[in-house]
């Protein structure tokens, strides 16, 4: 499977379009998520976004929650809905048209444009491909037990990605079940779906269906 970055993700539907593509694997931008927020927030159009509280850009069309925390920095895209008591801890570029939802909280994260994370999410140390949805329940575990860093398996290849925090990538209209687990290092490609339930490990090639362990199939 290709894990690169121009495989799995099509960088026109995000504010992080020019940064993903200085790397080559995208994981790789994990560490520079909250410097590129701090970078680009001051840049915004104040027409389009409004600096709510310091590191805090949030679009005029975006709709926010009175419960909802928003941690600094981050940014909150147009059209983009923040539901009751969702929780954004800091580092979290939130594109256009997306939900995050009641009891959803996101740390250090990239949200593409159309990401859906409505119900009981959380994804930390992660990146979410354009329109790809979590069902509700479903996250990323960040941090493995025995707190060794994440490697990415990818059939008999192992990339050693240096991290000890390291989520999950979603490429691109990506179908994550209801109470599903993306294990460190979960790479899904493009157009996949997951099944409810399921435990994700190492990759998921693209237009699959994951089904259980050992269980991937084509869509076609």
């Amino acid at each position: 499977m290709n894990l690169t970055i121009k495989a799995l993700l099509d960088l026109s539907h995000t504010l992080a379009g020019d940064y993903l593509s200085r790397f080559q694997y995208p994981w790789e931008a994990l560490d520079g998520i909250k410097d590129l927020i701090l970078q680009l927030g001051p840049t915004l159009d104040p027409a389009e976004y409004e600096e709510r509280s310091p590191q805090v850009w949030v679009h005029k069309t975006a709709s926010v929650a009175p419960t909802a925390f928003l941690g600094a920095p981050c940014v909150i895209g147009p059209d983009t809905e923040v539901r009751h008591c969702a929780f954004i801890r800091g580092s979290a570029l939130v594109g256009g048209g997306c939900v995050v939802g009641n009891s959803v909280e996101l740390k250090n994260v990239i949200l593409f444009d159309g990401v859906q994370t409505p119900h009981y999410n959380y994804v930390g140390d992660s990146i979410l491909g354009y329109k790809s949805h979590m069902g509700a329940g479903s996250i990323t575990s960040n941090v493995k037990s025995d707190k060794t860093l994440v490697v990415v398996r990818n059939g008999g290849e192992r990339l050693e990605t240096g991290r000890k925090k390291f989520g999950a990538i979603l490429g691109d209209h990506v179908e994550v079940g209801c109470n599903s687990v993306l294990n460190p290092g979960a790479v899904v490609g493009r157009g996949s779906r997951v099944y409810p339930l399921s435990s994700v490990r190492g990759t998921v090639p693209p237009e699959s269906i994951f089904k259980g362990p050992g269980k991937i199939v084509p869509q076609n």
